[in-house]
C-alpha cells in the first residue's frame, strides 16, 4: 500500500541577508537551550546581545555574499536525499521538508506546510550528526510544541558513527591529506563547543559523540597525528577544549601543518567559511603553520547522502527515538532515547 512519507531536516538556519542579521541573532539567543534565564529577562538579554553584535556580524556574514548559504545547501540536500530515497521506498510519495531553528523556514512554517499535505508517516531527521540540548534537542522541541497535523512520528536522535557520514569525512581527509604532501601535518577536528556545565549539568552526551566520531573518522582515514578541538565560544562560562586556535598555536610549536576538519557541521556556514577558513587561516598565516588546509563540509557527498537515506528507511521500520548506527556509548540525562525508556 502506498504511503505519503514527509521527511523532516533539521537545521539552525542562518541569515538571508544584512537585514535579518540583527532577527536572527535574538532569536538564537533568545532560545533557552541557549541562555537559561526565565522570561522576561531572557527575551531582554537576546535583545541587548543582537544589538551589539549586528556590526560585527553583518561585516561577517558580508564576506560570504551579505547572508548565509546554509538554506540553500540544504535544500540540495533535501533534494539529494529524496532522489536516493525513491529506489528504496518504491510506490511510497515521499516529501522532504526543511525546519531551521532560528530563521527561515522556521518549525511553525514547516510544520503547517507538513500537516496540509497530511502525511502517514513522519521521519524527524536532524543534520547535526551528534546530540546535543543546544541544537537536536531545542530543534525536536520547537518542532513537537508546534506540530499538530497526522501521520506516525519516529525520530533519528542522532549519528554520530553513521557509517556514510563517517566514509564521507573520512573520504575527505584523506584527499586534503594528500594535498599537503609529505610535509608532517596534523588533522585537527574541529567541533563547535558548549559550555562544559552542560556535559555535568544537564547530562548532555555531545562531546562523548563527538569523541566517538573523531577516533572513527581516524580509524577509518588511518590517520597517526590527529586531535579534537572546540571552535567559537562565546560569552563567560568555561567552554570545551582545547579551543581551535589553542591547537592551532600548540601545531605551530610541534612544527607540523594543519588539515582542519568540520566534525559537527555538515554543511558550509559562517563557521567554515569565515572563522575557519578566513579568521583561524590568519592565525595560521602568523604562526608559520603550514600548510593550513581545511576540508570542506561534507555537503552532498554520496556517502553521506546515502547514510540520511539509510537512517529514514531504517527509522520507519522502528517506532520511537534512536540512532542511526551506533549513539551514545553510555547513558546521558538529556539522551531523548534514555528519556524515553525511563518514561516507559
Amino acid at each position: 500500500m502506498s504511503r505519503k512519507v514527509a521527511v523532516v531536516l533539521f537545521n539552525l538556519g542562518g541569515p538571508d541577508d544584512q537585514a535579518s542579521v540583527k532577527p536572527f541573532l535574538f532569536n538564537l539567543f533568545r532560545d533557552p537551550a541557549i541562555i537559561g534565564l526565565p522570561d522576561p529577562f531572557r527575551t531582554l538579554l537576546a535583545k541587548r546581545i543582537a544589538a551589539k553584535r549586528e556590526v560585527s556580524a553583518q561585516a561577517n556574514y558580508a564576506l560570504m555574499g551579505g547572508g548565509s548559504p546554509l538554506l540553500p545547501e540544504t535544500r540540495r540536500q533535501a533534494a539529494a536525499l529524496e532522489q536516493a530515497l525513491a529506489p528504496r521506498l518504491p510506490g511510497d510519495e515521499v516529501r522532504i521538508f526543511i525546519a531551521m531553528r532560528y530563521w527561515a523556514p522556521l518549525s511553525e512554517q514547516t510544520a503547517a506546510e507538513v500537516a496540509a499535505w497530511a502525511p502517514d508517516e513522519i521521519v524527524l531527521l536532524p543534520l547535526y550528526p551528534q546530540f546535543s540540548t543546544t541544537t537536536t534537542q531545542s530543534s525536536l522541541k520547537a518542532w513537537n510544541d508546534v506540530y499538530k497535523g497526522p501521520g506516525a512520528s519516529r525520530t533519528v536522535c542522532c549519528y554520530p558513527r553513521g557509517d556514510g557520514w563517517i566514509e564521507a569525512q573520512a573520504q575527505l581527509v584523506r584527499a586534503k591529506m594528500a594535498e599537503a604532501g609529505d610535509h608532517p601535518t596534523r588533522v585537527l577536528f574541529s567541533a563547535h563547543g558548549i559550555p562544559e556545565n552542560l556535559i555535568r549539568r544537564k547530562g548532555d552526551p555531545y562531546q562523548e559523540q563527538v569523541e566517538a566520531t573523531c577516533a572513527a573518522i581516524a580509524e577509518r582515514a588511518g590517520l597517526g597525528d590527529w586531535a579534537i578541538c572546540y571552535q567559537s565560544r562565546v560569552g563567560p562560562l568555561k567552554w570545551l577544549g582545547p579551543s581551535t586556535p589553542e591547537a592551532i598555536e600548540q601545531a605551530g610549536r610541534d612544527g607540523v601543518g594543519v588539515v582542519v576538519t568540520p566534525v559537527a557541521f555538515v554543511s558550509e556556514h559562517i563557521e567554515t567559511l569565515v572563522e575557519l577558513d578566513i579568521e583561524y587561516g590568519e592565525l595560521a598565516h602568523k604562526l608559520g603553520v603550514s600548510p593550513y588546509l581545511r576540508t570542506p563540509a561534507v555537503g552532498l557527498t554520496p556517502a553521506f547522502i546515502d547514510s540520511l537515506a539509510e537512517a529514514t528507511v531504517e527509522a520507519l521500520s522502528r517506532e520511537g527515538v534512536a540512532p542511526y548506527g551506533p549513539g551514545c556509548r553510555g547513558d546521558w540525562k538529556a539522551c531523548p532515547r534514555t528519556c524515553e525508556r525511563s518514561a516507559a
